[in-house]
């Protein structure tokens, strides 16, 4: 119920008493605030700061807010690499792809649940969105180009820097640059929404403590033009996630930042925003169990492993899944060796690390000194320490450079990246794998400029936009890696250009 509703649920000489209690409203009828923008972004990660910088760039006055006291989400903790289809760089390299390419691959991997017009929106932008984050935000992307499971090409960057700092960094210097305010420890409460329909701004807590609800002062800031949701997923909240998805309970870990949380999903709901595909929660297949949230040994399992050797059961001492498949295939197969009683095991030589190091300079080093990727001279001390087959293990090597000869694995159905070399006699390194919660598949329903659908009717809330994890019905089942860089840049700055656009009420 908005407030000028609850206002004409009393009557009489009532009424007076009931205007003095509401803030929301002046002797007018015109809400009241503390402050206002044109555009108000709910959310400093990938999504956030990229509508910010759209809707900036479009000449709006912008206010960034955040619940946590840093800047970034759960964007702070990525690894940073994105897919982008038919990229300047692919087209230098003579690698050939294509939107189209890219949109398949979405479609089948997502098991046909994303919304085709919005696989589309987001691949055929990929391009113009990567040049516009070097040219105009100043990100710096390594161009060897590599690909995850599920992709059909080699067409993911990762940042220079490494990590998804390597965007936040400078979208905040631009940001700044540009006059344009990231307030952190202010959480959003409540999303105003008048009797005809148009959200006009949010109520939040400033000075406010992650954890402590009562915490900070109530303030309210309204938006001329609209307020954009980038407010993540809520990988985070157990108690939420066990009522979608009840395997998802205490014991299972997250990927995530202790921030990500259900509050802003509670609240679109309240105000009649449709929200889809909810129960739809991903699992990080490759994190170490050694490692709090994602940690960096998943990049040794991701890279080493997965491009340039193999994962391998230590129930068995043999391969057990198709290492590039998508990360639903991956987490349950794992799930399946660490249930009955095993360890899965990312298995890579020297070779293998090479190639992490050209991704990911320097992060091999940090693993091994903090003992989430172990080192082996050869087979035998392998299976010693895990307690294998050694017989087995160096009957699964040989196999698997029986396999890459032929360039055909007819065991899993792996391709082999064409740079993988056979394995050697060692040494060996190895990580323990075990799947952590990662990311909401579903969310809030919006068109393909990014504006949420009201849950009565189908059509726009005025003044409200989406983007990023927060938004359902684009990757459908299951996210592909390095997708959601892609959908967080492409999405967040549509909804920043379309924000700015919107007539002001105010």
């Amino acid at each position: 119920m908005t407030e000028l509703s609850r206002r004409r649920l009393i009557q009489g000489a009532a009424l007076t008493a009931a205007v003095a209690a509401v803030p929301a409203a002046n002797a007018a009828g015109k809400p009241k605030f503390d402050e206002m923008h044109d555009v108000v972004v709910v959310g400093s990660g990938f999504a956030g700061l990229a509508a910010a910088l759209a809707a900036r760039e479009a000449g709006a006055d912008v206010l960034v807010i955040d619940k946590m006291a840093f800047v970034g989400g759960n964007s702070s903790l990525s690894g940073g690499m994105m897919a982008v289809p038919g990229s300047s760089v692919q087209k230098a390299q003579g690698i050939k792809d294509s939107p189209a390419q890219l949109m398949a691959d979405m479609t089948r991997i997502g098991l046909g649940l994303g919304d085709p017009d919005h696989i589309r929106f987001v691949c055929e932008k990929a391009s113009d969105t990567f040049e516009w984050t070097r040219h105009y935000i100043g990100v710096e992307w390594n161009e060897h180009l590599t690909g995850k499971g599920g992709h059909s090409a080699s067409r993911c960057m990762i940042t220079k820097q490494g990590t998804g700092q390597g965007i936040i960094v400078p979208a905040v210097a631009k940001l700044e640059k540009l006059g344009t305010e990231i307030r952190t420890g202010v959480f959003m409460e409540k999303i105003l929404r008048s009797d005809a329909g148009r959200v006009t701004g949010i109520e939040v807590r400033e000075d406010y403590e992650f954890g402590d609800a009562k915490s900070g002062r109530v303030k309210r800031i309204g938006a001329r033009k609209a307020v954009i949701l980038a407010c993540g997923g809520f990988g985070a909240d157990v108690a939420y996630r066990k009522r979608l998805d009840p395997k998802l309970g205490e014991k299972f870990l997250t990927t995530n930042q202790p921030g990500a949380t259900a509050e802003a999903w509670r609240e679109v709901s309240r105000i009649g925003a449709r929200v889809i595909q909810a129960d739809w929660i991903q699992c990080l297949p490759s994190c170490s169990p050694k490692e709090q949230g994602m940690g960096i040994a998943t990049h040794f399992a991701s890279i080493s492993a997965t491009l340039f050797g193999f994962w391998v059961s230590s129930l068995t001492g043999k391969r057990f899944v198709n290492e590039f498949g998508d990360r639903k295939l991956c987490t349950d197969a794992i799930l399946n060796v660490i249930n009955a009683g095993g360890e899965a095991l990312a298995f890579a030589d020297d070779d293998g690390v090479r190639h992490l190091e050209v991704l990911r300079p320097g992060l091999f080093a940090k693993m091994l000194a903090a003992g989430t990727v172990e080192k082996f001279a050869d087979a035998r001390a392998l299976a010693r320490a895990y307690k294998m087959n050694e017989r087995e293990l160096r009957a699964t090597i040989a196999r698997y450079n029986a396999l890459l000869a032929k360039k055909q694995d007819t065991d899993f159905g792996r391709p082999f990246d064409k740079a993988a070399k056979p394995i050697g006699e060692g040494p060996y390194y190895v990580s323990r794998m075990s799947p952590k919660v990662h990311h909401c598949m579903g969310g809030v329903v919006t068109d393909i400029h990014t504006a949420v659908l009201d849950v009565t009717n189908d059509k726009p809330i005025p003044g409200l936009f989406a983007a990023g994890e927060f938004v359902g019905g684009i990757h459908g089942a299951v996210r592909i890696g390095a997708c959601a860089v892609l959908d967080c840049l492409v999405n967040g700055r549509e909804a920043g250009r379309a924000a700015a656009a919107v007539k002001a009420w105010a």
